[in-house]
């Protein structure tokens, strides 16, 4: 068996390993290994300071440090949005997401027609004619790729 204490790793070396992990995360994306790249990137500036720290040290460094990146991300995140929330058999049906949700018209509805921002998107509203634009509304249904709204 290799007998690996007698290895050492320089601060360029998880630095390096920090730069192929995000290059990874570009081509593949999925926010996972950004975060163990971010790690690398932070053992090799610990490593820079403190040039003497056993590897041993480093690997359980940038273990934590992974974890706990990952664990802050999730939470900042939160679990995946709306997205994640939605029963199987409404998957594809976005607007089902947004029953019940008060929006503000961008624009007014006129012959019954109109606009609304909801989350990260301009949606096509349907609803009453004398509902001007700024006015808090309701999306009650689903109109084909349109929101159905009342007024709140």
């Amino acid at each position: 068996m290799p007998d690996f204490t007698a290895w050492t790793a320089h601060a360029w070396h998880w630095w390096a390993a920090g730069v192929a992990l995000a290059l990874v995360e570009m081509i593949t994306p999925g926010v996972g290994l950004l975060w163990l790249g971010v790690a690398a990137v932070l053992v090799g500036c610990v490593l820079f300071l403190v040039p003497t720290l056993p590897l041993v040290a480093q690997v359980v460094l940038f273990a934590v440090l992974a974890a706990a990146l990952l664990v802050i991300t999730r939470r900042w995140l939160g679990r995946g949005g709306p997205a994640t929330q939605a029963s199987p058999e409404r998957l594809n049906e976005r607007g089902a997401l947004y029953l019940g949700r008060l929006v503000t018209l961008e624009t007014a509805i006129v012959n019954g027609q109109g606009r609304a921002r909801l989350d990260d998107g301009a949606w096509i509203v349907h609803g009453p004619d004398d509902l001007p634009a700024g006015a808090t509304v309701r999306v009650v249904g689903l109109d084909g790729t349109a929101l159905r709204v009342e007024a709140a």
